[in-house]
């Protein structure tokens, strides 16, 4: 009997825990609300940035937060043309550099955005670090960390999310929002999977297109990308992410679509 209400239980919270990722349509397991998970991301944004050495007044920098604002900008545009807005509540943009030597950059939920010293050489310029944006922001937008962490509330057993999602274990839920995202002692985040990594491509893609970025410049940033890894291991940006060649392939088949985005933002 124990079992069977442990099932129907379970079968109930993914019947009536499903969202839709906003552009793709993808359903994804959200056992989470974003009131509860974006207070949480925003903490550890902070501790991130004390603990590292920010440099986002350089010229570097500020084009990191040029280029953040004019895509998280022509985000909120559209969300907001096409009755999505609700999607973007709780969000609270920022964009900093951080002087570090690796080939990163992440995005926290809730639009918290970090760029680290070493993927600039990478991105060459704007529209380099563009394409990184509007990866990330991607990420953001289509509630990947939400989705790991509730499928991390799964595997933790049904009782336990249960009590995740009602707020009665608080001390659980920091635990796996620091299994889901890695922080805490490491840099950046720990990588999304394949799925989520080409669906923020492609819905990146888009948002660089939006904000009047040339989106055409995307795939020629993976294939520095992956020069950058030629001498050994791979940039930690590509750490178990799809081959940068997979990428540019699938970069290319939606480049009819978001070139239709691109000339829209030119009007």
């Amino acid at each position: 009997m124990f079992k069977k209400i442990m099932f129907l239980m379970a079968f109930g919270i993914l019947v009536y825990s499903c969202a839709k990722v906003p552009m793709s349509g993808r359903n994804q397991l959200a056992l989470i609300d974003n009131a509860e998970l974006l207070p949480l991301a925003f903490v550890e944004y902070e501790k991130v940035l004390k603990e590292g050495k920010v440099v986002t007044n350089t010229a570097d920098g500020q084009m990191v937060v040029k280029v953040g604002k004019r895509v998280s900008a022509a985000v909120e545009k559209y969300m907001k043309a096409n009755g999505l807005e609700s999607e973007l509540q709780g969000f609270s943009w920022e964009f900093n550099l951080i002087e570090e030597a690796v080939v990163n950059a992440w995005c926290m939920p809730g639009g918290k955005v970090a760029f680290y010293t070493g993927i600039i050489p990478v991105c060459q310029d704007e529209a380099g670090i563009a394409v990184v944006m509007g990866h990330e922001v991607a990420h953001a937008l289509a509630n990947h960390g939400r989705e790991r962490m509730s499928n991390g509330m799964l595997m933790n057993g049904v009782l336990g999310s249960a009590q995740v999602a009602m707020g009665q274990n608080p001390t659980l839920m920091q635990n796996l929002f620091l299994q889901a995202f890695g922080v805490g002692g490491q840099l950046g985040m720990l990588s999304f999977s394949r799925k989520h990594e080409l669906e923020a491509d492609q819905l990146g893609l888009n948002f660089m297109a939006l904000a009047g970025y040339d989106p055409r410049v995307a795939p020629a940033f993976w294939e520095r990308m992956e020069a950058a890894g030629s001498g050994g291991a791979p940039p930690e940006f590509l750490s178990t992410h799809p081959g940068p060649k997979r990428r540019a392939a699938e970069l290319n088949k939606q480049m009819v679509i978001a070139m239709e985005y691109y000339e829209q933002s030119k009007k």
